[in-house]
């Protein structure tokens, strides 16, 4: 199996330290599934193939079965995403108000299409069908903050706040897989 970490087997085995932890708090049952590939998701940012190969070895299971489940639930993702994840809502009230300007001046500031994330893991860009703060339309949520109001050229300033903020956990995963 090849190291995705780009080093050599002793990185590799670092690199897998955090999901033998995971795994270490979970019977080798099936039925823990689930909760196994949201603690590495939680943990590595995204689900590697590696990382998804040895959860389907260590409950027994198919790595098609497991990557069945993985691309069945929207929750789990299989690349890696940016630190900041901005969901642009595409229900009525944002459309009729100016969200599909809104989303076009998001995609044009980032370079990346609906669904894409910034080459550095900056941003990533995501629709969805409402927010649920409609009294706002057009609105953006970054990571867990609500912006309401906005118009193309507000995008900028918005996305500015959010540029170079310290790293987390998914950021230094990311970093690690990437070098």
């Amino acid at each position: 199996m090849g190291c995705v970490c780009g080093h050599g087997k002793e990185s590799y085995e670092k690199y897998l330290e955090p999901l033998n932890e995971i795994l270490s708090n979970y019977t080798k049952e099936p039925h823990n599934l689930i909760p196994i590939l949201q603690d590495a998701q939680e943990q590595y940012g995204y689900l590697p193939q590696d990382v998804l190969n040895k959860i389907a070895k260590h409950l027994g299971l198919s790595p098609a079965k497991v990557y069945g489940v993985v691309t069945f639930y929207t929750q789990f993702h299989l690349q890696p995403r940016g630190r900041n994840v901005i969901k642009v809502c595409t229900g009525t009230a944002c459309h009729v108000r100016g969200g599909a300007e809104v989303l076009k001046a998001i995609e044009k500031e980032l370079g990346i299409q609906s669904g894409g994330t910034t080459e550095d893991l900056e941003f990533t860009l995501e629709t969805v069908a409402c927010i649920g703060a409609c009294g706002l339309a057009p609105v953006i949520m970054i990571n867990d903050d609500t912006h309401g109001r906005l118009t193309p050229n507000s995008v900028a300033e918005v996305l500015n706040g959010y540029r170079g903020k310290s790293a987390d956990k998914k950021a230094d995963a990311h970093a690690a897989v990437s070098q």
